[in-house]
């Protein structure tokens, strides 16, 4: 095991600056996500650091050695890919086992690891198989096999589920888990998704345009997020935003959007007449019973998925989703009257995006 640090880490593609000054660091043992949209820069850190990648300013560091300069093969690293990257003409086992021959370990080593990654990962089964007989979750598990075997400082993981169906990233989301917790292995885990990232972290870093937005632990990121980028971000369904004014007097204080009155809990330490984003999650409205309600709104889609309905609600010209409890009995045209969780509003400067204290 060990420690990571990126430190003013920037990377630079002929006139374009895709890594803007990066630090952080990674706790020996941690379970680390990178999660960012398309081109946040998140794969090309994990390259940078896997030494795919020049490192074009700033330094990083494995368990405090600077390696920049180090040759990828030398960094006591194992990345697992996408695409899986698995050798067609090979076993399971010997795919499992080629970066040990390359580095001419003794057969006996070699027969003990490959043994013991295949059954942390269920594999014995298929150990004399070849990769196109397997399916795509054992493919990944044989990928995630063949860098146990090296026994790294680091695992680094580069949107290894992306290529399979939704109920398999479930079942491979526990795997991935449940071996870190098994290995106490450093993890670096790029994503997208960030229900992977919320269900699998111990720290979330969340990137937008080559910069650090926010680190934190998954449940922190989502009950405070610093700005309106990581409120929308995190969380599915997404954060509803709304764009208004703030209004306060005689020690209350609403915002103004779309004809109605958006309460808040308490006055914020903004101005009145300042333009703010107001923020609140799905499961933070709550159809309100009778006439009474915050704002009212009118039902444009109804979405059961059991035990819980999805509404979108329009309040004006803005769409808002609500997650209902149960079965509430409307219909796309009806009028529903909402009740706002104040304690659980979020609210943003619109100019900045940042949050603005309570």
């Amino acid at each position: 095991m060990a420690s990571v640090s990126f430190q003013n880490v920037e990377k630079v593609f002929g006139p374009a600056k895709v890594i803007r000054g990066i630090s952080f660091d990674i706790r020996d043992g941690e379970f680390m996500v990178l999660v960012g949209p398309s081109g946040c820069g998140k794969s090309t850190l994990l390259r940078m650091l896997a030494g795919l990648d020049e490192v074009s300013g700033g330094t990083i560091s494995i368990d405090g050695r600077v390696v920049n300069d180090v040759e990828s093969k030398d960094r006591d690293i194992a990345m697992v890919f996408q695409s899986y990257a698995l050798y067609p003409h090979m076993t399971v086992a010997e795919n499992m086992a080629f970066s040990l021959k390359l580095r001419k370990a003794d057969p006996r080593t070699i027969d003990e690891r490959v043994a013991h990654a295949a059954r942390i990962l269920n594999l014995e089964p298929f150990l004399k198989r070849y990769p196109r007989e397997l399916s795509g979750g054992q493919r990944q598990r044989v990928a995630m096999g063949r860098a146990i075997v090296r026994d790294p400082k680091v695992f680094l993981f580069d949107e290894p589920l992306s290529n399979l169906d939704a109920k398999l990233r479930v079942a491979m989301r526990a795997e991935i888990k449940a071996l870190h917790q098994r290995l106490h292995t450093t993890t670096v885990y790029v994503t997208h998704d960030q229900v992977e990232a919320m269900t699998m972290a111990d720290r979330i870093v969340v990137l937008q345009d080559g910069a650090v937005e926010q680190i934190g632990e998954p449940l922190a990121l989502y009950d405070r997020p610093a700005n309106a980028f990581v409120a929308q971000f995190i969380g599915s369904p997404a954060m509803n935003i709304v764009r208004g004014t703030l209004r306060q007097s005689a020690g209350r204080a609403y915002v103004e959007a779309a004809g109605a009155r958006w309460p808040l809990a308490s006055p914020p330490g903004a101005q009145d007449g300042q333009r703010v984003t107001y923020g609140i999650r799905p499961e933070h409205l709550a159809v309100a019973a009778g006439a009474g309600g915050d704002v009212i709104g009118q039902v444009i889609v109804v979405e059961p998925t059991g035990s819980e309905t999805e509404l979108v609600v329009g309040v004006g010209d803005i769409q808002l989703v609500v997650t209902a409890n149960g079965r509430p009995g409307v219909r796309p045209g009806d009028a529903l009257p909402l009740a706002i969780a104040r304690e659980h509003v979020h609210l943003f400067d619109e100019t900045s995006g940042q949050r603005l204290a309570a």
